[in-house]
């Protein structure tokens, strides 16, 4: 009788929120209104109150709902209800989650005012890592790493049954808590350049701009002629060696802010993604493009730099700044996250990123890693093709008993995770052996 109701229980789209789970969402709801409340006035009356409340409000009341949510289910019933629940199925609250998020970015690249007090809350840690009063980028940051952190954690309780998926998102929340906030934060307290070790060339297109490769390259005390060659070595001998073994998740889903982000905050959207054939040719020609518009631009702006603006006068210029604005700000920030509740995680990764674009590139052709299919034992349930992230019709693969070597897949791992069956498998071997 106990087996019937637990089957019932999980079946139903909107299981009843348990006394413990309530009591979670009351304190998260009581760190989002003190969030409101800062952003009136608060933060800059007492910034340090504000900040502690807000954020430990938010983070305990975050942890409580994932403890009482997914720390008692079982691997097979994780994801129940996701594609019914309005949150995460285009419903109501999915649209004004995805309002809120792409306001939220519009405002922080072009409307910062409404965001001072917020700002002026994170003083306080600001001083302390930084040695400096914060500003938007600084709130972006925090909230970012929060975002991350937190949910992190909701990921690893979530997904606790697989090793890969804990060590995993542990090293997301590493790089991106240390490589991309602490080091950066803890740079500027000794008067060094803000440098960001976890993002390269050309996802980080700045680090080749000859400006920027100037200011670091003269920068007092000889710090930025390291870090010059470090971005040198990274996009072009690091990024393609450890491809060559690892393929692309090595760097999309345990190292990269943006894979971390939609590995963590956006897990609850993944099976969003679009697994049409015409979303499959349009990631193609679209991720591309982006590539050779950044390449170009690059290049633009070497040759003006060489001829001193002879040659292309200010076009270099006018190339670097649209890619900043409709790749840099409106297609990573503004689609690629606040799109996450309508189109699925990894809007960015997928149809943007030129990173993952080059990771690709070098993943389908020279890598060793493929995901190994059992085909004898596939049911053909679907799991894995549904939460794909990528958009990869992974079942396809599994019923033909073909091993999946694509240049979008970010090795996330989260496929294997869901198959009942165990049919799938993240491995590495020689280039010929890949089917």
């Amino acid at each position: 009788m106990s087996a019937v109701h637990e089957s019932l229980s999980l079946a139903r789209p909107h299981p009843d929120l348990s006394g413990f789970e309530k009591i979670g969402w009351a304190v998260l709801a009581c760190g989002v209104a003190a969030l409101i409340v800062a952003a009136f006035g608060w933060g800059s009356s007492n910034p340090k109150a504000a900040l502690l409340t807000v954020f430990g409000l938010t983070g305990a009341g975050g942890l409580w709902v994932a403890v009482a949510r997914n720390g008692s289910r079982t691997p097979a019933s994780q994801n129940t209800g996701m594609m019914k629940h309005p949150a995460t199925s285009r419903g109501i609250i999915g649209w004004v989650l995805g309002v809120v998020l792409t306001a939220f970015y519009i405002v922080l690249y072009w409307f910062p005012a409404p965001l001072e007090n917020l700002v002026r809350m994170v003083d306080p840690l600001s001083r302390f890592l930084r040695g400096t009063d914060a500003d938007r980028w600084f709130l972006y940051g925090t909230l970012y790493t929060f975002g991350v952190s937190v949910m992190g954690i909701r990921a690893i309780i979530k997904y606790r049954h697989s090793r890969y998926q804990i060590v995993r998102t542990a090293s997301i929340i590493f790089f991106q808590s240390v490589f991309a906030f602490t080091l950066p934060a803890l740079l500027r307290l000794f008067n060094q350049p803000e440098y960001y070790f976890s993002y390269f060339w050309p996802l980080k297109y700045q680090y080749l701009f000859p400006t920027e490769v100037d200011h670091l390259w003269n920068y007092p005390g000889g710090i930025g002629v390291a870090f010059v060659v470090y971005g040198l070595f990274a996009s072009f001998i690091l990024v393609p060696v450890l491809t060559y073994f690892f393929g692309k998740r090595w760097y999309c889903s345990w190292v990269c802010g943006c894979g971390g982000l939609a590995n963590t905050v956006g897990d609850p959207w993944r099976q969003l993604s679009d697994k049409r054939l015409k979303a499959w040719k349009f990631e193609r020609w679209s991720i591309h493009s982006v590539l050779v518009f950044i390449v170009v631009t690059t290049a633009l702006l070497w040759i003006d730099s060489w001829s001193r603006g002879a040659f292309l006068g200010r076009a270099s210029y006018y190339f670097a700044r649209t890619y900043g604005f409709l790749v840099g700000a409106v297609w990573s920030g503004v689609v690629g996250v606040g799109f996450y509740p309508l189109m699925g995680t990894r809007v960015w990764c997928r149809f943007g990123c030129p990173q993952a674009a080059i990771l690709g590139i070098l993943q389908k052709y020279f890598s060793r890693f493929r995901i190994t299919v059992n085909g004898d034992q596939c049911i053909s349930c679907g799991n894995c093709s549904t939460y794909c992230e990528m958009g990869i019709d992974v079942k396809w693969y599994a019923q033909r008993g073909q091993n999946v070597v694509r240049a979008s897949c970010v090795g996330c791992g989260i496929c294997s995770t869901v198959c009942p069956r165990g049919v799938l498998n993240l491995e590495t071997g020689p280039v010929g052996t890949r089917r």
